[in-house]
C-alpha cells in the first residue's frame, strides 16, 4: 500500500486590477522601461488600491482554489496556512480572519513568515499535517500587499514588487497519486538576514530609545548579493528535493521558480542544466509577488494549458531570512474556476 501524502486538489490566483507599467514608474523614478526589462524581465506589476489589505487578496484566491477543488472542499478543510510577509496586523495573525471570511468556521489557521519562500514552507507545513492525519484537506495561501512597504524613490525595489495572492487546496491521499507532493527540501541562513529586510516596526527597533529613521518602514534589498545567493541556494535545494523524490533533473518537465527576476530564473536553469523553455515565467505581467509568486505562476501556466496531466514539476524558492525551499509533484490536471 502506498504511503500517505498530500495531494494537490485545487488551485486559484488573484491580482488587483490596477496594473502599473514600467512607463508609469519612469515618470517618477530615474529609470526606463528598457532598463527595468533588461535587469528584471518585468513589464508591469499590480498594486492594490488604498484600503486593500493582504487578507482581501488572500480571501479571493482562497475562494477560487476552493471552487476549483469542488463543492465538498470547504466542508472538509481542517487547516488554513497563510504564507505572507505583509500581514494585515502584527497582532493578530491574518490566517484566522481569512478562514472566517471564507466561511470555514473555527478551523485551525496560522501564518507562515518565510519571505518569498513562504509558499513552499506553507506547503511543507500543510503536507506534514495531512500525512500525520491532522486534517483531510488544507487550504494553503500565499498573499502579499507590498506596495505600502516600497520606497517610491528606490528603483531597486519599487520596480520589482507587486501585490497578489495564490492558493492551493491539498487533500490527504497517497504518494502514487497524480498531484502528490513528493520530495521537499527547506533551509535557512540567519547570518544574512540583513540582505532583505524591513528594519522598522519590529521588537528590535522598538526595544531601543532611538527614534526610527523614516525609511526604516520600507523594504531594503541588496540586489547583487541576493542574486548570487538565490541562484546557488535554489539550485542546491532543487537537487536535494529531486533526490528525495527519486527524480533526475532530466525527468522534470517544468521548473516553477520563485518569480523574482528573469535573470535569476535563467541562471537557475543553467545551474540545473535544463533548457530555459522548461522554466515557467509569469513575472513579466505581475512582478515579484513574494509568497504568492509560485501559486500565481502555477495558475497562469494551468490557465494557458501549459501544464498537462502527468507532467513532473519542480517548485523552488528563495527569500528573506535568508530562506529557501523546493518541492516536487506530478501535475494532476485541475479545473480552474
Amino acid at each position: 500500500m502506498s504511503a500517505p501524502a498530500a495531494v494537490l486538489a485545487g488551485l486559484g490566483g488573484h491580482v488587483p486590477p490596477h496594473a502599473v507599467t514600467n512607463e508609469e514608474l519612469s515618470r517618477s523614478l530615474d529609470t526606463t522601461d528598457e532598463w527595468i526589462v533588461q535587469r528584471t524581465g518585468i513589464r508591469r506589476r499590480h498594486w492594490s488600491e488604498p484600503g486593500t489589505a493582504t487578507s482581501d487578496l488572500a480571501v479571493e484566491a482562497g475562494h477560487r482554489a476552493l471552487k476549483s477543488a469542488g463543492p465538498d472542499a470547504p466542508g472538509d478543510i481542517g487547516l488554513v496556512v497563510l504564507a505572507t510577509a505583509t500581514p494585515d496586523h502584527q497582532v493578530p495573525s491574518t490566517a484566522p480572519a481569512v478562514a472566517a471570511r471564507l466561511g470555514l468556521g473555527t478551523v485551525a489557521a496560522l501564518d507562515v513568515g518565510a519571505g518569498c519562500s513562504g509558499f513552499v514552507y506553507a506547503l511543507a507545513t500543510a503536507s506534514a499535517a495531512l500525512v500525520a492525519g491532522h486534517a483531510e484537506r488544507v487550504l494553503v495561501i500565499g498573499a502579499e500587499t507590498f506596495r505600502p512597504y516600497l520606497n517610491p524613490a528606490d528603483r531597486g525595489t519599487a520596480v520589482i514588487f507587486g501585490d497578489g495572492a495564490g492558493a492551493v487546496v491539498l487533500r490527504r491521499g497517497t504518494a502514487d497519486e497524480p498531484g502528490a507532493i513528493g520530495g521537499v527540501d527547506l533551509g535557512s541562513d540567519g547570518t544574512l538576514d540583513d540582505l532583505v529586510a524591513i528594519p522598522g516596526n519590529g521588537s528590535r527597533s522598538r526595544s531601543t530609545d532611538r527614534a526610527p529613521h523614516p525609511d526604516d518602514r520600507y523594504l531594503r534589498m541588496n540586489g547583487r548579493e541576493v542574486f548570487a545567493h538565490a541562484v546557488r541556494r535554489m539550485a542546491q535545494s532543487s537537487k536535494a528535493a529531486l533526490g528525495r523524490a527519486g527524480w533526475d533533473v532530466g525527468q522534470v518537465d517544468h521548473v516553477v521558480g520563485h518569480q523574482a527576476n528573469l535573470r535569476i530564473l535563467h541562471a537557475l536553469a543553467r545551474q540545473l542544466g535544463v533548457d530555459r523553455a522548461r522554466v515557467v515565467s509569469h513575472l513579466e505581467e505581475v512582478g515579484n509577488t513574494s509568497a504568492a509568486s509560485i501559486p500565481l505562476a502555477l495558475a497562469d501556466a494551468a490557465a494557458r494549458g501549459r501544464l498537462r496531466p502527468g507532467d513532473r514539476l519542480l517548485l523552488t524558492s528563495f527569500g528573506a531570512g535568508l530562506t529557501w525551499g523546493s518541492a516536487t509533484l506530478t501535475w494532476p490536471g485541475i479545473a480552474l474556476p
